[in-house]
């Protein structure tokens, strides 16, 4: 019997879904290779590899046989061979942005365990997608809203959920895309640097944000009677902004985001919520080439009277702060601590806190591989992002089943 591989599922599977790989048909406890390789839609080479040896009977179960030393990873991780890719291009992110195609993912069993691959003895290829069977994707150009509606399959009413992005601007689906998978009518919602919207704001007017929520609790498919936010970095900064100031907010996820105004100012008719003053030379260098902005920030709790804070003892949303202790980029742990204590003073209860070790700014649905150096979203220069490749798959995984029972119990149980 020749070697082959055994995937479940076999031909495709959703892209934070767990794959199980197993190769058949090898010799007893034969020593290989595996190598999995997935290209982005630019082209770019994202690869991962590690070593394994096959039972008495010849076959070799992830699940069941941890990695020799010597590859992208060790020890027993059925999904290594996903988590562990990375790309060839240094410092280049996997990014998706067409959601309605999968990646292709090749996976690849070589002889033996050298530094070259040794002999070809079995390859396979699967698809890793964006959407389920029956999820609607479209388009939404109501009003100023530049967004993407994603539903469930089905006629009936849904948890509504808006996905707001970090710096960054454009228009992100591939997380939006990922929930509505799990049944949350989900909006991706654009607010600069996309169509007409504006390319340099001076502020982020909440306005704009409380249409797209309107347009949501106004849709036939959407349950209200409110609606939950995810937002990352500085989408989760204007998640936290928008349930201080609009009704109708009942759960914010918030991912590695500042408690206080960064960058670009909020105004919310009358109010103005100017920003952290940001310095440039409080960077620390790590290396020649990379830099470490998590200082670069005033510190919002030690100012007195700070105006840059967001009035989070004014919302009556339940908050789930997920954060990386390895952040970089925002002091994102210390963050949400000093502002729960703040809440927990005036006897709220209404927080959690998800604190993840080795875990840097960047925290993405399952098995996006680590983007733990990359561009300052305002200085545009090399920056450290933080976060350690085992840990994070980890947090990745863990974090994100945290996020949905999170949205379940606020605006479905509820």
């Amino acid at each position: 019997m020749a070697p082959s591989i055994r995937l479940s599922p076999a031909a495709r599977s959703l892209f934070d879904e767990p794959l199980a790989i197993a190769v058949q048909g090898l010799g007893p406890r034969q020593q290989v290779t595996l190598r999995t390789s997935l290209r982005d839609e630019t082209g770019e080479l994202f690869q991962a590899s590690a070593r394994y040896q096959a039972g008495d009977d010849g076959e070799l179960d992830l699940a069941r046989c941890p990695a020799l030393p010597g590859g992208s990873f060790s020890g027993l991780e059925p999904m290594g061979l996903l988590w562990a890719l990375q790309p060839q291009k240094p410092f280049w992110r996997l990014v998706k942005r067409d959601v309605q195609s999968p990646f292709l993912l090749q996976l690849e069993v070589f002889e033996g365990h050298g530094e070259r691959p040794g002999q070809l003895l079995a390859q396979a290829q699967h698809e890793r997608a964006f959407l389920r069977d029956g999820v609607r994707r479209i388009p939404v150009r109501e009003g100023r809203i530049r967004a993407t509606l994603f539903l469930p399959p089905g006629e009936d009413t849904f948890p509504g959920v808006i996905d707001i992005h970090g710096l960054g601007g454009g228009l992100f689906e591939p997380r939006a895309s990922l929930l509505a998978n799990h049944g949350f009518a989900t909006l991706a919602l654009a607010y600069y640097q996309y169509e007409d919207l504006p390319q340099e704001p001076k502020k982020l007017h909440l306005e704009y944000f409380e249409e797209a929520m309107n347009y949501m609790l106004q849709h036939p498919q959407v349950k209200g009677p409110g609606v939950g936010l995810l937002g990352f970095s500085k989408g989760g900064e204007v998640s936290l902004a928008m349930a201080a100031f609009l009704k109708n907010i009942v759960a914010v996820a918030s991912l590695n985001a500042p408690v206080a105004a960064t960058c670009i100012p909020f105004s919310y008719k009358d109010k103005i919520i100017p920003t952290l003053t940001l310095y440039e030379h409080k960077a620390k260098a790590t290396n020649p080439k990379f830099l470490d902005f998590s200082d670069a920030h005033d510190d919002p709790f030690q100012a007195p009277g700070n105006q840059s804070l967001i009035p989070l003892d004014k919302a009556e949303a339940q908050f789930l702060f997920v954060v990386g202790q390895d952040d970089r980029v925002v002091k994102s742990e210390y963050c949400a601590t000093e502002v729960c204590k703040l809440l927990q003073a005036q006897g709220k209860g209404n927080f959690q806190i998800l604190s993840y070790p080795g875990t840097g700014h960047c925290i993405d649905p399952p098995f996006f591989p680590l983007y733990r150096l990359g561009s300052h979203p305002v200085f545009h220069k090399r920056a450290v992002l933080g976060g350690e490749l085992r840990a994070y798959s980890k947090a990745q995984v863990h974090a994100w089943s945290q996020i949905l029972a999170f949205f379940r119990k606020y605006l479905i149980n509820k």
